[in-house]
């Protein structure tokens, strides 16, 4: 079931599944929400959406479907837009 959660997570530990590529951020190995910590074992899809302002096209969020060693799947984006000192890491949608 999948269920919208709509809330700011935060990398947790060292690692990353991904590289930075200079285009996309790296994915952290783990994240931390409320109480729980998620270990990401697979990264299994990316995108991009994008946003127009003034006839302009700029890239909004990378977004990110993960597996958990738990068997979850987490759908994720990252926020290019964050002002400094807030969230980029959201957590979008869980399923068990």
């Amino acid at each position: 079931m999948r269920k919208f959660v709509g809330q700011s997570i935060a990398p947790a530990g060292d690692g990353f599944i991904t590289p930075a590529s200079g285009s996309e951020p790296p994915v952290p190995r783990a994240f931390r929400w409320n109480d729980r910590t998620f270990d990401v074992s697979a990264l299994l899809r990316s995108w991009r959406t994008t946003k127009t302002d003034r006839g302009d096209v700029y890239l909004k969020r990378h977004w990110f479907e993960l597996e958990t060693a738990s068997g979850e799947q987490l759908e994720v984006y990252f926020d290019r837009e964050s002002r400094r000192g807030a969230p980029r890491w959201w957590l979008y949608t869980i399923s068990s």
